[in-house]
Protein backbone atom coordinates (compact mmCIF):
# COMPACT_ATOMS: atom_id res chain seq x y z
CA UNK A 1 0.00 0.00 0.00
CA UNK A 2 1.02 3.58 -0.54
CA UNK A 3 2.35 5.74 2.28
CA UNK A 4 0.61 8.82 0.84
CA UNK A 5 -2.07 10.12 3.19
CA UNK A 6 -5.45 10.62 1.60
CA UNK A 7 -7.86 13.24 2.87
CA UNK A 8 -11.64 12.93 2.90
CA UNK A 9 -13.30 16.27 2.36
CA UNK A 10 -17.02 16.96 2.25
CA UNK A 11 -18.02 19.55 -0.35
CA UNK A 12 -21.23 20.92 -1.82
CA UNK A 13 -21.40 21.30 -5.59
CA UNK A 14 -24.59 22.65 -7.10
CA UNK A 15 -26.61 21.64 -4.06
CA UNK A 16 -25.30 18.08 -3.80
CA UNK A 17 -22.92 16.84 -1.10
CA UNK A 18 -19.86 14.91 -2.24
CA UNK A 19 -17.03 13.28 -0.33
CA UNK A 20 -13.82 13.89 -2.25
CA UNK A 21 -10.91 11.60 -1.40
CA UNK A 22 -7.46 12.67 -2.49
CA UNK A 23 -3.94 13.58 -1.49
CA UNK A 24 -4.55 17.31 -1.85
CA UNK A 25 -5.24 19.42 1.21
CA UNK A 26 -8.87 19.88 2.26
CA UNK A 27 -8.57 23.62 1.53
CA UNK A 28 -7.43 22.86 -2.02
CA UNK A 29 -10.27 20.39 -2.53
CA UNK A 30 -12.77 22.95 -1.21
CA UNK A 31 -11.34 25.60 -3.57
CA UNK A 32 -11.68 23.29 -6.58
CA UNK A 33 -15.24 22.34 -5.57
CA UNK A 34 -16.14 25.99 -5.10
CA UNK A 35 -14.83 26.87 -8.55
CA UNK A 36 -16.81 24.00 -10.12
CA UNK A 37 -19.92 25.12 -8.24
CA UNK A 38 -19.43 28.73 -9.38
CA UNK A 39 -18.99 27.67 -13.02
CA UNK A 40 -22.06 25.42 -12.90
CA UNK A 41 -24.13 28.26 -11.46
CA UNK A 42 -22.81 30.69 -14.08
CA UNK A 43 -23.70 28.34 -16.93
CA UNK A 44 -27.06 27.50 -15.38
CA UNK A 45 -27.96 31.19 -15.04
CA UNK A 46 -27.46 31.59 -18.81
CA UNK A 47 -29.23 28.29 -19.66
CA UNK A 48 -31.80 27.63 -16.92
CA UNK A 49 -33.48 24.77 -18.79
CA UNK A 50 -30.35 22.58 -18.81
CA UNK A 51 -30.54 19.31 -16.93
CA UNK A 52 -27.82 18.54 -14.43
CA UNK A 53 -26.07 16.04 -16.74
CA UNK A 54 -25.76 18.53 -19.59
CA UNK A 55 -24.78 21.23 -17.13
CA UNK A 56 -22.01 19.02 -15.75
CA UNK A 57 -20.72 18.23 -19.25
CA UNK A 58 -20.69 21.91 -20.25
CA UNK A 59 -18.87 22.74 -17.01
CA UNK A 60 -16.26 20.08 -17.79
CA UNK A 61 -15.88 21.40 -21.35
CA UNK A 62 -15.33 24.92 -19.99
CA UNK A 63 -12.79 23.67 -17.44
CA UNK A 64 -10.80 21.71 -20.03
CA UNK A 65 -10.91 24.69 -22.40
CA UNK A 66 -9.48 26.92 -19.66
CA UNK A 67 -6.82 24.29 -18.89
CA UNK A 68 -5.72 24.04 -22.54
CA UNK A 69 -5.51 27.83 -22.85
CA UNK A 70 -3.42 28.05 -19.67
CA UNK A 71 -1.17 25.19 -20.77
CA UNK A 72 -0.64 26.82 -24.19
CA UNK A 73 0.16 30.16 -22.52
CA UNK A 74 2.70 28.51 -20.20
CA UNK A 75 4.34 26.81 -23.19
CA UNK A 76 4.45 30.13 -25.03
CA UNK A 77 6.05 31.87 -22.03
CA UNK A 78 8.57 29.04 -21.56
CA UNK A 79 9.60 29.31 -25.23
CA UNK A 80 9.89 33.08 -24.89
CA UNK A 81 12.05 32.69 -21.77
CA UNK A 82 14.24 30.14 -23.55
CA UNK A 83 14.76 32.56 -26.47
CA UNK A 84 15.71 35.36 -24.07
CA UNK A 85 18.19 33.11 -22.25
CA UNK A 86 19.85 31.95 -25.49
Amino acid sequence: MSDVQKNRTSVDIYGIQYIIIGTESPSHIRLVASMVDDKMREISSKNPSLGSNKLAVLTAVNAVNDYIKAKDRIEQLENELKRVKD
